[in-house]
């Protein structure tokens, strides 16, 4: 068997980066090890940076009709029977979505799975796992077949995840960076009222929703490192308290949570490769990086490594221009994105797994000056959406500490767009025009 691109790997990123080759006529397989869907919690909730790219590739109907938009996220800071609000909103960013939404991780894969079918140039092979690779050669193993099989292939795409063969095979190591607190998830239904996300907080708990679409809503709540075991030997009462405690409108929707076993345990992590490209492989989404789950980074990073790498790979077959070497340009244009939001994302898991009165103070002091100062929420949301880079400085955080006054000014429709992405930014080949 032959391929142009092998993925390895059909979750969301593979499926993205599967979907844009197919596109520009790229023969392209997809093998997965699972057999059907995941019962794994997956992320759910798509950035306007990733809505951007569904729009390009022609989905962004089935996304749109099948999620449910998040236009404000609400801040809850809990001080006895005192509440404390702030928010933030995805209004005051530029650009076609300036929203998120949530959606079920199954229906995604669904949806990308189902376009890229259209296409005779795509291939998805369940059930399959890659075994081993030898060069251009990948060995697959089917549960169908007898016997594995070989796919001779001019590229191969690591997105496997954590494990990720491929990036075993590129003999790239990572150093994995564990937290002090894990997460409880689950879905369950919600009132109807409950539109917005939500992150409720004391100075040492922490509960997010996220609604999602048929009146449901994903939630996630924080507990210390080791303690699910011991959570988990008390009646499933106690779960409900968890919940209730911090937002009494769950009462009479979190207990439709009978048992135990439909609650996921959630291991915050985060890492990141040093190198994402060796010769003719490379490695997209978790293979490459993992962060700390706090506004779904980690999904919408996969979808912006598939974009890139697929509109690269595009642009080499439709040129001619083959040389691996072209692949470096993958790694220039996502490499320090990543580590940004890696690093954006360890600030927030730091800010709320800290249970210490003065830290909980801070944060809820922060976050309501950073809703007043319209720089400051900017350059958050910004961030968060994928749709560009804005670094805080020194006199961000001390305007957000109380140290500096609250800016008065707003920023330009310019101002804006200048710290977004621009095209060429994203696929700085093209202008360039330095395919090998």
């Amino acid at each position: 068997m032959k391929t142009d691109v092998l993925i390895s790997g059909g979750g969301i990123g593979g499926l993205t980066l599967a979907l844009k080759l197919a596109r520009c006529g790229i023969d392209v397989t997809v093998i997965e090890r699972l057999p059907g869907p995941s019962p794994v919690y997956k992320g759910e909730l798509l950035q306007p940076k990733s809505l951007d790219i569904f729009d390009s590739l022609g989905v962004i109907e089935p996304v749109l009709s099948h999620g449910h938009r998040i236009a404000e996220l609400e801040l809850v800071e809990l001080k006895g029977k005192r509440a404390e609000h702030s928010s933030m909103s995805y209004s005051i960013l530029p650009g076609k979505y300036p929203y998120s939404l949530m959606i079920h991780h199954e229906k995604l894969k669904d949806i990308l799975r189902a376009k890229g079918e259209e296409y005779s140039s795509f291939h998805y092979m369940g059930n399959t796992a890659c075994k081993k690779i030898s060069g251009k050669t990948v060995t697959v193993e089917g549960r169908s077949e007898k016997e594995p099989f070989d796919i001779e292939c001019e590229f191969i795409i690591g997105a496997e995840g954590r494990s990720s063969v491929t990036r075993d095979y590129m003999g790239i190591e990572v150093s994995e960076k564990k937290y002090n607190h894990h997460f409880l998830t689950v879905t369950f239904p919600r009132p109807l009222d409950m539109t917005k996300g939500r992150i409720v907080s004391t100075y040492q708990s922490f509960l997010g929703l996220f609604p999602l679409p048929n009146e449901e809503v994903r939630s996630v709540y924080l507990i210390p490192a080791g303690e699910y075991k011991s959570l988990r030997k008390k009646p499933i009462s106690e779960f409900h308290k968890l919940y209730i405690e911090l937002c009494p409108d769950l009462e009479g929707y979190v207990d439709q949570i009978t048992e135990w076993k439909r609650i996921q345990l959630m291991v915050p992590m985060k890492y990141h490769a040093e190198t994402y490209v060796k010769d003719h492989l490379a490695l997209i989404g978790d293979a490459a990086h993992t962060v700390h789950p706090m506004a779904g980074e980690g999904m919408n990073m996969a979808i912006q490594d598939g974009s890139v790498l697929g509109e690269l790979l595009c642009d080499m077959y439709a040129s001619g221009r083959l040389d691996p070497a072209n692949l470096e340009w993958y790694p220039k244009v996502r490499k320090r994105r990543v580590s940004h939001q890696l690093h954006l994302s360890h600030l927030s898991a730091l800010a709320y797994s800290y249970p210490y009165r003065p830290v909980g103070w801070l944060r809820n002091k922060s976050l309501q000056r950073m809703e007043k100062d319209r720089v400051s929420q900017f350059k958050q949301m910004l961030n968060i959406s994928g749709l560009g880079m804005w670094r805080e400085t020194l006199y961000d955080r001390m305007v957000q500490g109380g140290l500096l006054p609250l800016r008065k000014s707003f920023l330009s429709n310019e101002e804006k767009l200048g710290a977004s992405f621009t095209e060429e930014q994203d696929y700085p080949w093209k202008e360039k025009e330095e395919l090998i």
